[in-house]
């Protein structure tokens, strides 16, 4: 699904949006929440019901893909909260959509990555040149994956980009018909059977083109009901200081991880090394100037600038600050 046509007809949806929110004001004890696979405490916090215990809500989690199917129900109002990486956020904030950041779920590492299939004969980047690779455009992977192509100095013509969500990915690699993919598990962990690693996020991090993962919220519903989203942020920021202080024990026999397991797409074995892969702020460095206070609307307004010199959205705003809001992880640091 392309950027363009992902927000095609926003204005057209307004009226739903309206009619949907207010169906929320008045069924308050509902909120419907997007999630993707990926390996994160809030997976555990998730699966325990911690969000609907802290609340007092009922929560209709759903599960998307990718984060652009993610920002499409956000757009639509179909759900309320949704799990978001850094680019497809930066896309719906350039082209309007009414959503802000109320916290870090994770700063990517190695839970994403760019795998080469082992029969390509893809030994070094140079190689990647005419290749067939696959990612979930406008996601997190394929803004790693332009930014990574930049770096080894490959025009992104040089290669064959094809849309492909993890799940159909995992059904392209069986047949045999991409040659790498950067994406993240299930997909990953199926391509690592038979593929090699070239680079994983923390790596494109490191060049300059960091990615994280976001709890985004629609701003009416977040100016409606503040107590609700200041409880789901409580309960993600005490999900992160537990794997903090606790992670070390969460072994792929622990009951920890078989519940992220279940939730995350991948499997148990992989989760630990999934998890120790990427980082998780506490409440303190959430709110700190590096990240939600100030750093994380400038690494926004980075990748909305890269995607747009990459003629993946048509405009770029020059104030991001504004979908960013520190507040609810301020109020309970």
């Amino acid at each position: 699904m392309t950027i363009k046509r992902l927000f095609h007809g926003i204005a057209a949806q307004a009226a739903l949006a309206t009619l949907i929110s207010h169906g929320v004001a008045a069924h308050a004890e509902t909120v419907n929440i997007a999630y993707q696979y990926g390996a994160d405490p809030a997976k555990l916090a998730q699966a325990s019901a911690a969000y609907e215990k802290a609340t007092g809500w009922t929560i209709n989690w759903r599960r998307f893909d990718t984060g652009a199917d993610v920002v499409a129900a956000l757009a639509s109002g179909d759900i309320q909260i949704g799990d978001v990486g850094s680019s497809p956020f930066a896309a719906a904030v350039s082209r309007g959509v009414p959503v802000e950041a109320v916290a870090l779920n994770a700063i990517t590492g190695g839970s994403e990555a760019l795998v080469a299939r082992n029969s390509a004969h893809i030994d070094k980047p140079q190689d990647l040149i005419g290749k067939t690779i696959a990612t979930p455009f406008v996601s997190t992977s394929h803004y790693s994956l332009l930014a990574a192509l930049q770096h080894w100095g490959i025009r992104s013509d040089q290669v064959h980009i094809v849309n492909l969500g993890p799940t159909e990915i995992i059904a392209a690699w069986t047949r045999g018909e991409i040659d790498a993919a950067y994406t993240w598990d299930p997909a990953l962990g199926k391509a690592k059977e038979t593929g090699h690693v070239l680079v994983d996020s923390t790596q494109v991090g490191k060049w300059g083109a960091p990615t994280f993962d976001l709890w985004v919220v629609r701003k009416d519903f977040a100016q409606a009901h503040a107590d609700f989203v200041k409880k789901f942020v409580g309960v993600t920021l005490h999900s992160i200081a537990d794997y903090r202080a606790n992670g070390r024990s969460w072994t792929s026999a622990s009951g920890q991880v078989a519940a992220i397991a279940k939730l995350s797409g991948a499997s148990a074995a992989d989760v630990p090394q999934l998890l120790a892969g990427n980082q998780y702020p506490d409440a303190k460095e959430q709110a700190s100037s590096a990240l939600l206070g100030g750093g994380t609307a400038k690494a926004v307004a980075a990748t909305a600038h890269f995607l747009r010199e990459q003629k993946k959205i048509d405009q770029t705003l020059p104030d991001y600050s504004t979908a960013i809001n520190s507040s609810f992880v301020t109020a309970t640091k």
